[in-house]
């Protein structure tokens, strides 16, 4: 097989990859534009990526805090570096619904997301990806472990009074 087809097979299954891991995965352009959009976004959002590709994100979901959104992605863009986004400071970024609705108890899915520069072969960062990691579990067990210490603390008080 030459290098060039080897190539070839390498993108193939990197893209085959990127478009199927348990993460969702949004590329964005300066503009807010949507260049990738991968399976678990679509098949959280409803939103299939031929649809979401070249879309503006704030288009896609006008309900997001744009002034804040508009910041973060601007930091990353100018100051090449990424953020992280955690569900205790903000619990979803997308509005995606929890999908264990029977077993879990929460409506909407905890989100953690990462925002990270993509450098083009010339250093210039023209494109960011938007990391979007389930922490739904992670979030009620957190929160449940807290109501439990709440009771347990009342309880102790309640004893030793």
């Amino acid at each position: 097989m030459s290098n060039k087809a080897e190539g070839m097979a390498d993108l193939h299954w990197m893209f085959d990859m990127l478009h199927h891991i348990d993460v969702g995965l949004v590329v964005l352009d300066s503009k807010y534009r949507v260049q990738l959009w991968n399976n678990f976004m679509e098949n959280h959002s409803g939103i299939s990526s031929s649809i979401a590709k070249q879309q503006s994100l704030l288009t896609l979901y006008p309900e997001l805090d744009t002034g804040w959104l508009h910041q973060k992605l601007d930091n990353v863009f100018g100051l090449k570096t990424p953020i992280f986004i955690s569900w205790e400071q903000r619990p979803y970024l997308f509005p995606f619904k929890s999908y264990r609705p029977i077993t879990g108890i929460a409506d909407k899915m905890y989100q953690n997301v990462a925002i990270r520069p993509i450098s083009s072969p010339d250093g210039s960062i023209k494109n960011i990806c938007l990391v979007v990691y389930d922490v739904t579990d992670i979030a009620t067990n957190k929160m449940a472990l807290s109501s439990a210490n709440q009771k347990l603390r009342r309880l102790s008080q309640a004893l030793s009074k």
